[in-house]
């Protein structure tokens, strides 16, 4: 059965972020909290050690690929320009 549950003192910039994306998803505020509780709360079905499984898998498929320092830095300073 659903519960009904009141928030008190939420911060001004909290509550404004709340209600910009309720109306960005056409949702009422009510309906956008609950799905942002659901996000934050609901299980993700992934342990942290399968998470850190899969991305050593993903890692080890990876061609290994060696730059020079020099390269590196030729490349930082081209991001930068």
């Amino acid at each position: 059965m659903p519960t009904t549950l009141t928030l008190k003192n939420i911060p001004d910039s909290v509550y404004e972020r709340l209600k910009a994306s309720a109306a960005l998803h056409r949702r009422s505020m009510n309906s956008e909290a609950i799905v942002c509780l659901e996000a934050v709360l609901a299980p993700t079905g992934v342990t942290p050690a399968e998470r850190l499984a899969r991305a050593r898998e993903l890692r080890a498929a990876l061609e290994p690929t060696k730059f020079p320092a020099g390269e590196i830095d030729a490349m930082k300073r081209e991001g930068r320009a």
